[in-house]
């Protein structure tokens, strides 16, 4: 009987243990325009031009005659929309362009609201150094000064692309 507990509260300590370490963090999937502050990201949505954008596919989700495109990029009628400026919508359930129409009421006031969210590639919060650009990758600590490897390029230069 006492073998018989042990192993059981082993399981269970092994199973919550388990379980700790699995929380879906997302954070170096995130792209660089994204907010900051959130540790799993599945969709954003981009008010300003009534889009999504899928973080694990790395693809925006938009409207065109009636029917849902999934694309690298956004359509050209958005070429001029600057992704690091805009308000995203963090919106972690799955399809949420089934509740389009319900989303674009609900953050309608999110509009036109640019640079208020602080978005990821200006953040100095290492946790976002292992997003691929970040100007922090690479940074090392060198008797108490932080010295920025390669990588520090500007990112604003590809607006609509992620």
């Amino acid at each position: 009987m006492k073998k018989f507990l042990i192993t059981s509260l082993l399981s269970l300590t092994c199973y919550a243990v388990s379980a700790q370490l699995n929380v879906n963090i997302n954070i170096g999937l995130q792209p660089l325009w994204g907010p900051t502050g959130y540790d799993h990201v599945e969709y954003y949505y981009l008010p300003d031009v009534d889009a999504y954008y899928h973080i694990s596919n790395r693809q925006f989700i938009y409207l065109s005659n009636g029917e849902w495109v999934f694309s690298v990029n956004l359509p050209s009628r958005y070429k001029s929309y600057d992704l690091y400026s805009g308000y995203k919508v963090v919106i972690n359930t799955p399809d949420p362009y089934r509740y389009y129409k319900t989303h674009k009421v609900k953050y309608a006031k999110y509009k036109s609201q640019k640079n208020k969210q602080t978005i990821i590639i200006h953040s100095n919060d290492p946790k976002y150094y292992v997003i691929k650009g970040h100007p922090g990758k690479g940074k090392i600590k060198n008797e108490g000064h932080e010295k920025r490897g390669e990588g520090g390029k500007d990112h604003h230069k590809n607006k609509g692309k992620h």
